[in-house]
């Protein structure tokens, strides 16, 4: 059965130029299902302009709703949102956001069957597309900014900027990090590993959690650390990862230990309700506490990470918090912490990121369409269903939506 797929336009402030699939994945999801249309809504800020689609033969187009299914980045306004529509964007309600409170109800009220990009998972749970690894490479870059211009060492260019990854590596083969430095990196997935691969280009020496701890260095280590490395349990047995994510509440907060001999710290880390913090406003007090640049690509507002107190932005990515006020100073002002907190990364890398989603969404989500869901894909990610209900797997949103929760 033919499906029209439609590239909506990015309609959200601050504009995001990413985009679910490249003039070149267009031709490809074409090529490889016959019974796949694709249509572009006219953008003029989206990475790829519409003559770039109109190149490879795409229909770029004022009106799209003739499409069976929306394809999106960020949230759709709900002004523009078309009733019963199937739509794929990044709607954050799934952990009953506030803000996006009314946008969610909009979808029940218009009969629109939403698929968040973040609900697309396996069986086992583990999520199949996302901007990970580009908020990872960024994020890491960005600390190294921050170094750069605090200290007055260097001077990286804005991502922003910058062409592609290539040239955001060139960048960095330009500069010569302090000896003495050591970086404590958080966490196992994308994100984590976006921010390595920016330290491996660095040439910047991974040692074990032991070494770190212990040894002294005369050249710049990080050290990749997972839950069970800052997490303890609280009876001084042995910790298990799968225990601690079903029922974190026997565990605390083992992070101190990295703090006191660590300069930079870079949280890539997932952050599970009610699991400890890594480390609090108390524990930043410490005369102890010796990092002074935390890269929060994480950034949970006033959560794990105490001295992220807010979200920066990619216009001004980094602001200074200082433990003793519990307040914000200046990136650079004398015993503060400096926080790179920019919650939308992959924005300041707009092609590269959109063509790694654009191979993972049609690897992962494209041929769902067309196999009868065999794997459950589809099942498992629609959060709303055509006749302006929850889906039982996403029932617990019930109260959120009644505006209970």
């Amino acid at each position: 059965m033919p499906i029209t797929f439609a590239i909506i336009k990015e309609s959200k402030n601050p504009p995001d130029r990413r985009v679910v699939f490249s003039p070149s994945k267009c031709r490809e999801v074409i090529k490889n299902f016959p019974d796949a249309r694709i249509i572009v809504e006219s953008s003029a800020i989206r990475i790829f302009p519409d003559t770039a689609y109109q190149a490879v033969g795409i229909e770029v187009k004022q009106d799209v709703s003739e499409a069976d299914v929306m394809l999106g980045v960020k949230e759709v306004p709900i002004n523009t949102l078309i009733q019963n529509k199937k739509y794929f964007f990044f709607s954050h309600t799934i952990k009953k956001q506030p803000y996006n409170r009314d946008l969610l109800q909009a979808i029940l009220d218009k009969k629109i069957e939403l698929y968040d990009h973040e609900t697309i998972k396996k069986k086992n749970g583990h999520r199949l597309i996302g901007f990970g690894r580009y908020a990872g490479l960024v994020g890491a870059y960005n600390a190294f900014r921050a170094l750069g211009l605090r200290d007055g060492l260097f001077s990286l260019p804005k991502v922003e900027t910058l062409a592609d990854l290539d040239a955001v590596k060139v960048a960095l083969d330009k500069i010569t990090l302090p000896q003495h430095i050591r970086i404590i990196l958080s966490g196992t997935g994308k994100v984590a590993h976006g921010a390595k691969e920016i330290l491996d280009h660095l040439k910047i020496s991974e040692v074990p959690d032991a070494n770190y701890l212990t040894r002294t260095f005369t050249e710049p280590v990080y050290c990749l650390i997972d839950v069970m490395e800052y997490n303890r349990r609280i009876d001084g047995k042995a910790g298990n990862k799968y225990e601690f994510y079903k029922d974190p509440s026997g565990y605390e907060s083992d992070f101190m230990k990295y703090a006191k001999v660590s300069d930079m710290f870079i949280a890539g880390h997932f952050y599970g309700n009610s699991a400890p913090y890594l480390f609090t406003r108390e524990d930043a007090r410490s005369p102890h506490f010796n990092i002074n640049l935390v890269a929060d690509i994480s950034c949970d507002i006033d959560g794990p990470v105490a001295s992220t107190i807010r979200a920066s932005t990619i216009a001004a990515p980094f602001y200074g918090y200082d433990p003793k006020t519990e307040e914000e100073t200046s990136f650079d002002a004398e015993g503060t912490i400096t926080v790179m907190a920019v919650d939308n990364l992959p924005c300041e890398l707009p092609k590269d990121a959109s063509e790694g989603f654009g191979d993972m969404f049609l690897d992962a989500v494209i041929p769902a369409f067309f196999n009868g869901d065999n794997d459950g894909i589809l099942e498992r990610a629609r959060m709303t269903t055509s006749e302006g209900t929850l889906t039982a797997r996403f029932t617990y949103l019930q109260d959120y939506v009644d505006g209970k929760d």
